[in-house]
Order: C-alpha cells, then structure tokens, then sequence
C-alpha cells in the first residue's frame, strides 16, 4: 500500500521543521516539500509549501498555518489556494511516529 496524502519533517517541533510529503486527489499527484517561513506578521503561515513546475523548478503553491483549537492546543492547518485544497495535518491510525503528518482534506467554508 502506498502512503499519500502526507508530510514526513525532519524533526518533531514542527514550527522549525523541513518537511517532503505528497498530495493526491483524482485529478493529480503533488510532490511537496515544506520550508519553515517566519514573519513578525501574526498571519503569516509557518511554513510555505512548495512543488515543482513541469519544466523541474520549484514554485511556491501554499502555506502551512499554526492555530488553536477551543481547547487552546495547537493545530496546523494546509492551503493550496490555486487548487482550493485545505486540509489539516494529524496523525495517521495507528501510527506513532510524530515527524509524519496525514493531509487531512477539509471543504472550504462558503
């Protein structure tokens, strides 16, 4: 079985953390890589995701944002606005290696 929908970084403090991972839906598969981005602007992603035009060069499609759910923990959240994919990262069943993130896909809200 092959694994999609995924990130694997580097390390486990992923606010500092590099990461390659893929996004497949049914119309493509997305090779990503994760760099970690940081700003003074408290809007700003953690990390910008970035794939690979068809000619080889790397091309900046989303970001990767740290938010807090109600019970004020954190969680991060995956945007690729051109493909209108918004997913949040999690862990996979059963799995307990904390540098590997499932893509979660999500519906944007109207």
């Amino acid at each position: 079985m092959t694994t999609t929908n995924f990130i694997q970084f580097d390390a486990d403090d992923f606010d500092a953390a590099k990461g390659k991972g893929l996004i497949s839906t049914i119309e493509r598969d997305l090779d990503i890589a994760v760099v970690p981005f940081s700003s003074d602007n408290e809007k700003a992603p953690t990390h910008r995701v970035y794939a690979k035009s068809p000619r080889g060069h790397d091309i900046e499609v989303g970001g990767i944002w740290k938010k807090k759910n109600a019970e004020g923990k954190p969680y991060y959240t995956l945007s690729i606005k051109r493909l209108s994919f918004n997913a949040n990262l999690g862990r996979f069943p059963g799995q307990d290696d904390p540098t590997l993130q499932a893509i979660i896909e999500w519906e944007p809200r109207d």
